[in-house]
């Protein structure tokens, strides 16, 4: 499946009407409340639609209210230039929170809003999902759309191109991609939510002396590393058991030279044990200072035997030292041969690094509040109407 080439926002914090340009490799940066977060959230957000998680995924942000881009609905040149003060002004459309992106092969994007007042509900303030589109293609045409849904209703192209019903009383909090995707009439839907319950995130991986991957954990055959890191000695086993094993040493090498990693088990409990150089013994995990212990939470993360389609990397450089950030881009531009991977970070050793090994960097700001895209080329996005 070809990688996402457009990810576009409306309406979410400051991402009033953000188009981002993305690669296999793609680092994202800008200064300290520029939107990096935001972005990153709405990412989240996006992969929680695929798993049915929409609705309380804002909730635990304070709900759609507290997400939805605080300023005037539009900014004008003059004040833009500073011509004019901001001003608040007579809403004219729907409020909305719009999240789309795009491949070669496909699109896909939703449209959320508030409930209408009646008939009244203790749930009022809960987000509806409005629209939803998927289509064929870099952008949304009329003559390209596999499946479409508006309010509770989802029709269906077949494979004549005749449209179908496939759904008439779909719930305002539920979404096509989770209650109509099926392997006959109609993979597409099928497919695309299957490949964004597959995203991965890792955020900032505790190494507290109280952190899940400082414990000893039952050891169970682990492709992929949790979230919390709380599987990283029964992950590292597994890459080592059917994963890239000489990647694997020549990373850990790379890193810290002379030093090696193996996997000891004690009565089916796992656990990382360390070697550097200059030591007499191995040191256990619980041992391991907090940036090397985050690093190899990474490694096990980004050289992972099961591969996603995309993952999302956010500030991967905290608690490094600077000497670790040039083998930390080498290792995500070795995993980006496998996934497409987006990167967030303030680093400028590590954006600089793996913008010189070939990863694109975008670059964010504010003005005005807003958060914008510096050397923004515009790119063609459509939204579906309501």
């Amino acid at each position: 499946m070809a990688i996402i080439k457009r990810l576009c926002i409306s309406g979410y914090r400051s991402l009033r009407d953000v188009r981002l340009e993305l690669d296999e490799l793609t680092v994202v940066t800008g200064a300290n409340g520029s939107g990096k977060s935001s972005l990153y959230r709405s990412l989240r957000l996006l992969a929680d639609v695929a798993q049915g998680r929409a609705v309380p995924s804002l909730a635990i942000e304070g709900g759609l209210s507290s997400v939805l881009w605080a300023g005037p609905e539009t900014l004008s040149q003059s004040v833009r230039r500073g011509v004019h003060p901001v001003q608040g002004t007579v809403r004219k459309g729907p409020v909305s929170l719009k999240l789309g992106f795009s491949s070669e092969d496909y699109g896909y994007a939703i449209d959320l809003g508030l409930p209408p007042p009646v008939p009244p509900s203790r749930f009022d303030r809960d987000p509806e999902i409005k629209i939803e589109s998927l289509w064929a293609g870099l952008t949304l045409q009329r003559s390209n759309v596999f499946a479409s849904r508006a309010g509770p209703s989802v029709r269906i192209r077949d494979e004549k191109g005749a449209w179908t019903q496939a759904i008439t009383d779909l719930k305002t909090y539920d979404s096509m991609l989770t209650h109509c995707g099926d392997p006959r009439a109609a993979p597409e839907l099928l497919n695309r939510r299957e490949s964004m319950r597959a995203w991965r995130f890792y955020d900032h991986f505790r190494t507290d002396s109280d952190a899940p991957a400082r414990r000893r954990q039952v050891g169970t055959r682990t492709p992929i590393l949790a979230s919390d890191g709380s599987d990283l000695a029964a992950a590292i086993g597994t890459i080592q058991e059917i994963g890239d094993i000489e990647l694997l040493d020549s990373s850990i090498a790379d890193a810290f030279p002379g030093g090696s990693i193996d996997v000891c088990e004690t009565d089916g409990y796992f656990e990382i044990e360390m070697r550097q150089h200059g030591l007499l013994r191995p040191l256990k995990t619980s041992e391991l200072s907090d940036g090397t212990l985050r690093y190899l939470l990474l490694i096990a993360a980004l050289l992972t035997p099961r591969p996603p389609r995309l993952m999302i990397l956010n500030e991967p450089e905290t608690s490094l030292h600077p000497d670790l950030l040039p083998p930390l881009a080498r290792l995500i531009v070795a995993a980006s041969a496998r996934s497409q991977i987006i990167v967030v970070s303030h680093a400028a050793e590590l954006v600089a690094s793996l913008r010189e090994q070939g990863g694109k960097q975008v670059v964010l700001a504010k003005e005005l509040g807003e958060t914008v895209v510096m050397d923004d080329t515009s790119l063609s996005w459509t939204w579906p109407s309501r």
